[in-house]
């Protein structure tokens, strides 16, 4: 394992795949304002559609967390993804493009939701972290790359804003370090357990922005 923890071994062993999610073109067009209109809509339509899901994913966190000081971050970020800017966000920059906040998912989508329902069910916590994790982590490595100026449409520029300060940053370190200290106690089959997940997570992740530039 890595000697800077758990969650760095996790994220190794995903290479490069985990490179190819955090530089890919998409995101890297979202960064610089040159998504087109139709592939913002499809992203964010599908998006959306994880909102139920990663609240009640969320919210399984809070239950089954170890310790009172892990709850807490996953209580406060679990209200603010239920009513602050991320909730608003996606209805002003879905009718600012014509999107629809109920779009069929896609196979991607299902397959993403599924994962995260599977793990909730499950109520193994360090699974529900790993999952939460890479969706953040991964998020917060593209959003990093952006430079300033940031891109004048709103659309792009606040998705960005969301995913990148100091704010969004101590979120992600949170889940890394609730990583770290769970992973510091498992064995070899439960370590490789969680990998599968992690893996599985950040395909999908992948895989999600493939389906964002596909024609439509």
């Amino acid at each position: 394992m890595s000697e800077r923890g758990f969650s760095e071994w996790l994220r190794q062993q995903c290479e490069p795949e985990w490179t190819a999610v955090v530089t890919h073109p998409f995101a890297m067009a979202i960064t610089t304002g040159s998504a087109g209109d139709e592939e913002m809509r499809r992203y964010l339509e599908q998006d959306f559609q994880f909102v139920d899901s990663f609240t009640a994913l969320l919210g399984a966190a809070v239950a089954r967390a170890d310790t009172f000081e892990a709850r807490v971050p996953y209580g406060k970020f679990l209200g603010q993804v239920a009513t602050t800017e991320e909730k608003t966000y996606f209805h002003r920059a879905l009718a600012e493009l014509g999107g629809r906040t109920d779009a069929e998912p896609e196979p991607v989508t299902a397959a993403f939701k599924q994962l995260m329902a599977e793990v909730r069910v499950a109520q193994d916590y360090v699974l529900i972290v790993a999952v939460l994790c890479v969706a953040e982590w991964c998020y917060l490595g593209w959003a990093s790359r952006a430079e300033e100026p940031l891109p004048e449409s709103f659309v792009h520029r606040e998705w960005i804003e969301l995913h990148e300060g100091a704010e969004f940053r101590a979120w992600v370190a949170f889940l890394r370090g609730e990583l770290d200290r769970l992973g510091a106690g498992l064995d070899e089959e439960r370590r490789e357990e969680v990998l599968q997940v992690f893996r599985l997570a950040v395909e999908l992740e992948r895989d999600f922005f493939d389906m964002a530039r596909a024609p439509a």
